[in-house]
C-alpha cells in the first residue's frame, strides 16, 4: 500500500444539498445564490460591491466559514467573495472584478443562540430582514432603493430593479402574489461546500513525478532543440533533463501533480500557509499585498481554483469569466474596528499558456 500522510490544508468540494441548511443560522460554506450573512444588520453597502470596471452590482460568489478558536472575536467567523457577472471586465491578472469582506461575532451576540442550533428543515431561518435590513429583490444583498410603485420591493441599483422588473414584476408590482424568479443571468447556481481534510500519497506522487520527467525528457530528446543538444560534446545528461523542463512547466506540473490528488477540489484552506500557484508568472511579492485598514499585514488564507468555473456555467464562445486561481489574503490580525464587513484582498493570477483545470465528470446543467 502506497504511504499517505495528512497536510495542513483543507480542501472544499461542491456538494448539492437542501436550501434551509444553507441559511446563515447553520454558518454554511457555500457558493452561489445567495449570501448568507453572518452579521444580520449594516451589511456592505452597495457602492462597496459595485464593480470597479463596469460599475454593475457584483454578484455573490462564495463564503467560508472559518472561526478562529483562540479569538473570542472569532467564534463566527466568514469570509465572502464576491465577482462581476460581465465577461468584458475580466482582464489578464486584474483583481478589479472581485471583492471580498471577512465579518466576526464572538459566541454570545445579537443574532444566534449561544449553543449550536438544531437542524430542521421546520426550524424558522434568521434573515437581514428580521433586523429590519432591506434586502435587494435579486441578489440578496443590501437594497436602499425601493420600487416607485408599489414602494414594497426593494432594490441594490436601478440595474437589479430593471432585471426584476423583466424577470416578471411588471405584471405582480401592487399585487399580493408569490414570485419565485431564479435571476438566472445574476445568481450562480448554489452548492453547499463540503470541507475535507487534505491527504497525499506521497510514494504515489514521488513515482508521477518520475514519471512525467522521463516523458517530458524523451519529448524533448526527439525535438530539433534536443537533437542538437545531443551532438554537442560539452552538454551533460543533467544538462538536457534540465533544458526538457521548462519553469512554466514546472509550476504547472505541481500545481497539477498535488491536484489529481483530488480532481474534484475547488477551494484550498491554509490560512498562514502558501497558495498553489497555478503558474510561475504574476506571483505576488510581500509589498503586492496592501495592508489592512487597521494597519496589519494581510495572510493568505484560501484559494478558489479553476474547477469551480465548472460549476458556475459561465463558459462562452467569446470573452468569458476566467482565472488560474484566485488567493484571498485576510488581516493578520483579524481586526474587529471599522464596518463589520471588513474588506480584504484577492489576487488573481491567470493560467498562463497551461490548459484550463476541469475535473472528470461533467458537472450536470
Amino acid at each position: 500500500m502506497a504511504a499517505s500522510s495528512k497536510s495542513d490544508v483543507e480542501l472544499g468540494f461542491a456538494e448539492k444539498t437542501h436550501g434551509w441548511r444553507l441559511n446563515s443560522k447553520y454558518f454554511p460554506c457555500k457558493f452561489g445564490g445567495k449570501p448568507s450573512w453572518l452579521h444580520l444588520k449594516n451589511l456592505p453597502l452597495p457602492e462597496s460591491l459595485q464593480c470597479s470596471c463596469c460599475k454593475n452590482p457584483y454578484t455573490f460568489l462564495l463564503q467560508i466559514y472559518a472561526p478562529i478558536n483562540e479569538l473570542k472575536t472569532c467564534f463566527h467567523r466568514t469570509v465572502f467573495v464576491f465577482c462581476c457577472r460581465s465577461a468584458e471586465c475580466y482582464k489578464p491578472n486584474s483583481n478589479l472584478p472581485f471583492a471580498a469582506f471577512r465579518s466576526q461575532l464572538p459566541r454570545k451576540n445579537d443574532y444566534y443562540s449561544y449553543h449550536p442550533p438544531t437542524e430542521s428543515e421546520d426550524s424558522k431561518p434568521v434573515n437581514p430582514v428580521d433586523f429590519e435590513q432591506r434586502m435587494c429583490e435579486v441578489c440578496g444583498c443590501l437594497g436602499p432603493k425601493r420600487c416607485g410603485k408599489c414602494h414594497e420591493t426593494n432594490y441594490c441599483s436601478r440595474n437589479h430593479q430593471m432585471i426584476d422588473w423583466k424577470e416578471g414584476h411588471k405584471f405582480s408590482c401592487g399585487k399580493d402574489e408569490g414570485r419565485t424568479p431564479e435571476y438566472k443571468n445574476v445568481l450562480f447556481p448554489e452548492y453547499e461546500v463540503v470541507i475535507e481534510t487534505e491527504e497525499l500519497n506521497t510514494a504515489e506522487e514521488t513515482d508521477k513525478s518520475e514519471e512525467d520527467k522521463m516523458r517530458d525528457y524523451s519529448e524533448f530528446m526527439k525535438s530539433e532543440q534536443g537533437k542538437s543538444m545531443l551532438r554537442n560534446e560539452d552538454m551533460t545528461q543533467e544538462d538536457l533533463e534540465k533544458m526538457a523542463l521548462h519553469e512554466e512547466d514546472v509550476q504547472f506540473k505541481k500545481f497539477r501533480e498535488r491536484i489529481n490528488h483530488e480532481p474534484e477540489q475547488i477551494l484550498r484552506y491554509d490560512r498562514g500557509g502558501e497558495p498553489l500557484w497555478i503558474s510561475s508568472k504574476h506571483i505576488p511579492k510581500s509589498n503586492d499585498i496592501p495592508l489592512c485598514q487597521c494597519g496589519a499585514p494581510r495572510i493568505f488564507e484560501f484559494q478558489i481554483l479553476p474547477q469551480l468555473l465548472n460549476y458556475l456555467h459561465v463558459d462562452s464562445l467569446g470573452a468569458s469569466i476566467d482565472w488560474g486561481t484566485l488567493a484571498i489574503y485576510t488581516c493578520s490580525k483579524n481586526c474587529d474596528t471599522g464596518p463589520v464587513y471588513h474588506p480584504e484582498f484577492v489576487w488573481k493570477q491567470e493560467c498562463g499558456d497551461t490548459p484550463k483545470i476541469k475535473t472528470e465528470d461533467t458537472v450536470s446543467q
